[in-house]
């Protein structure tokens, strides 16, 4: 076998089933919304409506999320056929090996890695800075040498909180997700019903007029607005990974995908409209926008629940990447692309756990100790390019006679999945030096790592 028939061999799906099947299959339709949702809606509800409109769109920030929303749920309907198609662990990284072969499939595996694991990294620095000023408010002070990363100048030489709730949202997964859904469950009816009375209470104080000129920037600011919050739904992709946990995938799957989409599109849009309603877009350019127009109309009190809510969004949106990326690790050892004792299940629960152990050491060091603020562009490269991967992939999928799927299918085919993949590359080229630099870096690592053990070690070899 050359080395061109090496890198491109695929995984049969019948093995794939046949290792995964061992994993419990608990997850109804409603969990999987839950776990979209929670990675979905996070802090950036209550920020990027606000600094969006203000230097961007304006009003039609409205429209900018409407876009973003159907840009996205175009590689989502390629995501749910995927999903629905094959119920197996790992996400973009398996329907790559299936459908592509290899290489390309560890390629869109290490980019979902990328995303995975600097999203919690960041995320928990986020979560420490909030649990922070809240203890603050009690009177409670940490320490300063354990309140940030390593940063001897400043006086800071680790961020002690964020490591701990990486830690212990890893215990709690570790427990068998089941009981790890609940809580997250709960946590995202707190985030929703705290969005919920934030605009119940800010329809009181809207003023058309605030809504005029409502395309201050023209109508390039509305597309400019749209490939910035694009970003805000990142994260659905997280449901595709539970795929092999999941109770009837194919009718499940796409309605946990879809479903994510369709309800954060929702929530976006009437705290955009109820926001730019408030306040004039002019004076949005701040830290905490939402907070700011509620203490600017002396609503004092649902400004001091939006902590609550932000902690409650980190939380669930740390706990479905967290038991996204195990997943994902898992996945490779599992067919020895990685060292092959990270693709075991083992415990009372059947999960993987030396995977689980694998990523929670490299979030808590991250977010720990290393200031995060320049590595989290590279989330958005590697996200949208596993997402042109999957987009395009639905035309191979469609012609696999051995792969049978009774569940949902991209419509319009093959003009959706191709109009998706272009979409989503048209993305990529809007995004900074900065990070075109960064993601070259972190793909010639994942190829010296391919090339050096992973295409000795696979179990196809």
């Amino acid at each position: 076998m050359n080395l061109k028939q090496t890198i491109f061999r695929k995984e049969p799906f019948e093995n794939y089933l046949a290792t995964d099947q061992r994993f419990e299959k608990t997850m109804s339709a409603k969990d999987l919304l839950a776990l979209g949702i929670g990675a979905v809606i996070g802090t950036g509800i209550f920020i990027l409506p606000g600094t969006v409109a203000a230097l961007k769109a304006g009003p039609s920030i409205i429209l900018s999320f409407v876009i973003a929303a159907i840009v996205c749920a175009l590689a989502g309907m390629c995501y749910a056929e995927f999903a629905s198609s094959l119920p197996v662990a790992g996400s973009a990284y398996s329907y790559g090996n299936i459908v592509f072969g290899e290489m390309i499939g560890w390629i869109m595996g290490w980019a979902l890695i990328l995303e995975y694991v600097l999203a919690v990294a960041a995320v928990s620095t986020g979560w420490s800075a909030y649990f922070t000023s809240f203890l603050h408010g009690f009177g409670l002070n940490i320490p300063k040498v354990i309140s940030g990363p390593f940063d001897p100048a400043h006086g800071t030489y680790i961020n002690l909180v964020a490591i701990l709730i990486v830690i212990a949202i890893a215990i709690l997964l570790s427990r068998g997700f089941q009981s790890s859904i609940r809580i997250n469950n709960i946590m995202v009816v707190i985030k929703l019903a705290i969005i919920v009375i934030f605009i119940i209470t800010g329809l009181f104080y809207i003023k058309p007029s605030n809504w005029q000129p409502f395309f201050p920037y023209g109508v390039h600011g509305t597309f400019a607005g749209a490939s910035t919050v694009f970003f805000a739904y990142l994260g659905f992709d997280v449901v595709s990974s539970s795929a092999a946990e999941v109770k009837n995938p194919s009718k499940n799957m796409s309605i946990g995908i879809i479903g994510t989409l369709i309800i954060a599109t929702f929530f976006y849009i009437l705290v955009s409209i109820v926001l730019t309603g408030m306040v004039s877009y002019t004076k949005l350019n701040v830290a905490d926008p939402v907070a700011f127009a509620l203490n600017l109309v002396h609503q004092n009190w649902v400004a001091g629940l939006l902590s609550l809510g932000a902690i409650a969004g980190m939380t669930t949106m740390m706990i479905a990447m967290i038991y996204s990326s195990s997943r994902l690790v898992y996945a490779t050892g599992r067919d020895g692309l990685l060292p092959k004792q990270l693709g075991k299940l083992t415990g009372a629960h059947y999960y993987p756990k030396n995977s689980m152990i694998a990523v929670t050491v490299i979030i808590a060091i991250l977010g720990g100790l290393i200031p995060l603020d320049q590595l989290t562009n590279l989330v958005n490269i590697g996200t949208l390019l596993a997402f042109t991967l999957v987009s395009f992939g639905i035309i191979p999928l469609r012609k696999r006679t051995d792969i049978p799927n009774n569940g949902f299918k991209v419509p319009g085919y093959p003009y959706i999945p191709i109009i998706s993949g272009l979409a989503c590359i048209y993305l990529i080229t809007t995004l900074s030096p900065i990070t075109w630099i960064g993601s070259l870096i972190w793909f010639g690592i994942g190829l010296i790592i391919y090339f050096s053990y992973g295409i000795h070690h696979s179990h196809l070899n």
